[in-house]
């Protein structure tokens, strides 16, 4: 039987195991989070990437 993980979730569990054993924190792990779904190409991808480049461009202002 052949089982498939989405790349999102599977960071989503890496990124919450990371926080939860306080490797990484919450703004870090938000991050990684956010790049899931960048790098899984999900139907999120799009907003998640509009989303980050607002944020980039706000900080450089």
């Amino acid at each position: 039987m052949l089982v498939t993980v989405s790349t999102a979730f599977l960071l989503a569990a890496v990124t919450g195991a990371l926080v939860w054993f306080k490797r990484v924190t919450v703004g870090s792990a938000l991050l990684v989070w956010l790049s899931g779904f960048t790098a899984a190409s999900t139907g999120l991808a799009g907003p998640v990437n509009d989303l980050l480049a607002a944020a980039v461009h706000a900080i450089g202002q």
